[in-house]
């Protein structure tokens, strides 16, 4: 009996599909604005454990400011924002060896009125030609992502008559394709899309004073809406004109009181947290507009970190950071806790498919299991100093984050 005759472009075949079953999935490559590319904390493509005793090993680590502003990261190169003195910079790193790339500054006398660092707030977005960037005093600038060259900048205080509020301007631009949306906050535009080319102004919507959460986008109905969180409550803009398609109040009875946490998509949905007493609520469609499915201070208030939603359930800080707050897991259809780890601490959390990657203040990453029936923690490390209180990025095997003098590249596990 003959053996089967060789044919090349079946042995072709079977390697292909037997290199598609054992590849894993591709990493993110980029991480070009605040809570990533989706802006809903999600890390795609990337396994977090198992976790090595003594954490993910340093690449490298570079010195820079203040400020409360987290990195981006776009091709090769990390953005941060930070203060030095009298000077804000936008700084561009190399992402292999912390190198400056260049750094952009412009002069700066803010001083926030309660404390906590003068240093910008919001975090840059970018993408492979500009970076982006809003200063504490409310300068709007386009950075060249090549050279570091000023391409276009706006002052929001002076244009639009905002005001820096309690901690300066600090919700963190949206970039959706060819329009940038900012959070300004003035009685001459609460909210405006500003031509990613040369910053002119395609529309304006409201006159809402800003909140310290930052603006998300989402499909709905074959629309693309952006969902801002002011100060007042949420408002719901059509992207391509901001056109309001809804509100919904949502704020503390307090004078001395921000919105700091982004909204939160769920299905068809929006959740929202804030702390001050307010609490949160689940908004659901209710014929043209939205209405409350549950609300209330017990589930989740978040004080600035947004939760992340993961298979039904949210997952979030609950407390004012002053104070310890809680880590806990809601049920996000009822607003039902799960479980709650108390006095956690303060940070920002991040989903990688079923694990979530807690960065706290201290400077510590700890690993936690996303499960509705218990809490199971996967590991935990020291990974910076104090002061870690921004929001990290995952980019191309890498996790970037800052404390209070540094910026740091750690090496994650392939």
């Amino acid at each position: 009996m003959n053996p089967c005759p060789f044919h090349p472009r079946l042995v072709l075949l079977v390697l292909a599909l037997t290199w598609s079953m054992v590849t894993p999935e591709p990493v993110e490559a980029d991480w070009p604005q605040f809570l990533g590319s989706s802006r809903d904390g999600q890390i795609r493509g990337v396994a977090l454990e198992p976790l090595p005793k003594e954490g993910w090993p340093l690449r490298w680590k570079a010195a820079i400011g203040e400020g409360f502003s987290g990195p981006v990261v776009v091709s090769n190169r990390v953005y941060q924002s930070h203060r030095i003195g009298g000077e804000e910079f936008l700084t561009a790193f190399d992402t292999a060896d912390g190198s400056v790339r260049w750094k952009h500054s412009l002069p700066t006398t803010y001083s926030a009125q309660f404390g906590g660092g003068d240093g910008p707030a919001a975090t840059p977005a970018a993408d492979d030609r500009r970076v982006f960037a809003l200063g504490a005093e409310g300068m709007l600038r386009a950075i060249s992502a090549t050279d570091g060259r000023l391409l276009w900048r706006v002052d929001c205080a002076e244009r639009f008559g905002a005001e820096p509020g309690f901690f300066g301007f600090g919700s963190s631009p949206l970039l959706i394709g060819d329009r940038l949306i900012v959070q300004v906050g003035g009685p001459e535009a609460g909210v405006v899309a500003f031509a990613v080319t040369d910053g002119r102004v395609l529309w304006k919507a409201g006159a809402d004073e800003a909140g310290y959460g930052s603006p998300v986008p989402r499909n709905r109905e074959g629309r693309q809406e952006v969902l801002c969180f002011h100060r007042a409550g949420l408002g719901v803009l059509d992207a391509a004109n901001g056109l309001e398609l809804d509100r919904f109040p949502w704020r503390a009875r307090i004078h001395a009181s921000v919105n700091a946490a982004s909204p939160v998509v769920v299905g068809d949905g929006v959740f929202l947290t804030a702390s001050y007493g307010t609490g949160a609520v689940l908004l659901r469609p209710g014929g043209k507009v939205l209405k409350p499915a549950w609300s209330g201070d017990e589930a989740l208030s978040a004080h600035f970190a947004t939760p992340v939603l993961v298979d039904g359930c949210l997952y979030g800080f609950h407390g004012r950071q002053e104070s310890g707050p809680d880590f806990r897991c809601i049920e996000a259809a009822t607003g039902r806790v799960r479980w709650s780890l108390e006095r956690a601490g303060s940070g920002s959390v991040l989903a990688a498919g079923r694990s979530l990657l807690l960065l706290l203040e201290s400077g510590e990453v700890r690993l936690i299991e996303a499960r509705p029936e218990k809490p199971r923690e996967i590991g935990r490390f020291q990974a910076s100093g104090s002061g870690a209180r921004a929001v990290p990025a995952v980019a191309r095997g890498r996790f970037f984050l800052r404390d209070r003098s540094h910026l740091l590249c750690l090496e994650l596990p392939r």
